[in-house]
């Protein structure tokens, strides 16, 4: 019984650590990107384009050069991406 507890307890923790460590926007597949706010299946995937067309994003802030994605879009993404090397 305390393992299992200790074992719910230790997933809950992991994900709460992933979620508050973002999405990292050089590494994120398809599944990935749309878990963020305002990002579905096309944006995700001109995402990825854009990735592969001009390299690792050097700040979140580039998203708004991928087509679909605007300052308000930015705004809600902000909290929620990294960029960090992995």
């Amino acid at each position: 019984m305390f393992r299992k507890l200790f074992l719910t307890v230790l997933l809950v923790l992991s994900m709460a650590i992933a979620a508050f460590a973002g999405v990292n926007i050089n590494t994120a597949d398809q599944k990935e990107l749309v878990s963020l706010s305002g990002i579905g299946p096309a944006k995700a995937t001109a995402i990825i384009e854009y990735r592969k067309e001009h390299g690792s994003f050097k700040d979140p802030e580039e998203l708004k050069k991928v087509k679909g994605i605007g300052q308000k879009t930015m705004e809600k993404l902000r909290d929620q991406v990294t960029v960090d090397d992995e």
